[in-house]
């Protein structure tokens, strides 16, 4: 391999928020943090260089969009999705979560409703309601394998108010890449339905072996006529403090009506520095790219066996895409308090409550396996010994 993904990332000093939050987030900061979506990955060496070749230059104007910035997304979806995006259709916008919010107050009046399909990214849920939306849910169906989406319930809870439905594709936690037919059938009660779908695809580049991601827009007009497409480099390519998120709108009446918007209050221009690394990311990336998934695909696997063979009371959904993994810890028997305080104060990790992820999130945990092998292998030392002090001590009661 050309790259080491092994080497241990001393992160003090940076201001990252994985671990600068933890006090107040979680109690304490002696803990191992696995918890929020960034890796402990260096980000690699051609985007700092594209970054320090333009700091070279100290004056930091205004700048216009490099020439190649358009056209390595476009490359780029082409190539790894099969999906032919046209320049038109692509803006830059200031975060995912933010674009989701900006469609919000766009599309919905105040009285119209969102529909997510828990358990899912809790700004799904957040979001709406911090824009006082109503927020509708739709949960996911469990599965031997994983999760799939419930129609049946879909068709009772849109109500003629439900305006709006945000998609995790590839699915945040889980991992799932959703299938073609899944999202025609989705887009096709979408349009009957008046709905508009915003796809969050920034996993979309992470797809594990044999999997593959699906872009929502591209299965069908229905689709390509209902929705706008959120995507980012910054999950892939370990850069997520620095903004660089993009919106995809096929259709020209919500292309116009969407991006008019956010062009009067200039929420479509970049920063100086995201279209640098978004460029440098897509050009130059592939073999990064590669590298890091077969390392992540590797830390699942251990985990999968880790669980298996010392804590089977814990068994983690291998994910199709993405390096964060869903722990379905139910089997431990402990109510949402004190698995908390299983992770936190026993075992001294900070993981993803599942609870957070909403409805069917209850006794699971989300772990970041985005990490040099031996952070996760004291991870897991740390969780085996703490259920084992856990049950020794319940049989003393």
């Amino acid at each position: 391999m050309h790259y080491d993904f092994d080497r241990i990332i001393d992160r003090s000093g940076s201001g990252d928020l994985k671990h600068s939050v933890l006090k107040a987030r979680y109690g304490r900061d002696d803990l191992l943090p696995l918890w929020v979506a960034d890796m402990d990955f260096e980000t690699p060496a051609f985007i700092t260089d594209a970054l320090r070749k333009r700091l070279e230059h100290s004056l930091f104007g205004y700048t216009v969009e490099p020439d190649d910035y358009w056209p390595s997304v476009i490359d780029w979806i082409a190539t790894h999705h099969g999906w032919q995006v046209k320049r038109e259709w692509l803006t830059y916008i200031p975060g995912i979560v933010k674009g989701i919010g900006m469609a919000i107050n766009v599309f919905l009046k105040p009285d119209e409703k969102v529909i997510i399909q828990p358990p899912v990214y809790h700004p799904f849920r957040l979001t709406p309601e911090g824009n006082e939306r109503e927020v509708v849910y739709n949960p996911l169906k469990r599965t031997e394998e994983g999760y799939e989406m419930d129609f049946d319930n879909l068709e009772r809870v849109a109500d003629a108010k439900c305006k709006m439905l945000i998609l995790s594709n590839p699915h945040n936690p889980a991992g799932i890449c959703w299938s073609a037919d899944t999202l025609r059938r989705l887009a096709a009660f979408c349009d009957t339905h008046n709905i508009l779908v915003l796809s969050d695809e920034i996993h979309a580049d992470m797809a594990l072996t044999g999997y593959r991601h699906v872009p929502f827009a591209s299965v069908s007009e229905e689709a390509a006529r209902c929705s706008i497409t959120f995507g980012a480099p910054s999950k892939t390519f370990n850069i997520a403090g620095i903004v660089s998120s993009w919106a995809i709108v096929p259709d020209s009446q919500l292309r116009r009506h969407f991006y008019k918007w956010l062009q009067a209050n200039e929420l479509n221009e970049p920063t100086i520095f995201a279209p640098i690394a978004t460029i440098a990311a897509l050009r130059q990336g592939e073999t990064w790219r590669k590298e890091m998934l077969s390392y992540v695909e590797a830390n699942i696997d251990f985990v999968v066996d880790y669980c298996q063979r010392m804590l089977p009371v814990v068994k983690p959904l291998r994910p199709q895409a993405s390096f964060l993994v869903w722990l379905d810890c139910r089997a431990m028997g402990l109510d949402h308090k004190a698995l908390n305080d299983l992770f936190v104060n026993q075992a001294r990790l900070a993981l993803n409550d599942g609870e957070m992820f909403g409805i069917g999130g209850e006794g699971h945990m989300r772990i970041n396996v985005g990490t040099p092998r031996a952070v996760l292998h004291e991870a897991l030392e740390r969780l085996r010994k703490a259920w084992e002090a856990h049950r020794c001590e319940s049989r003393k009661e």
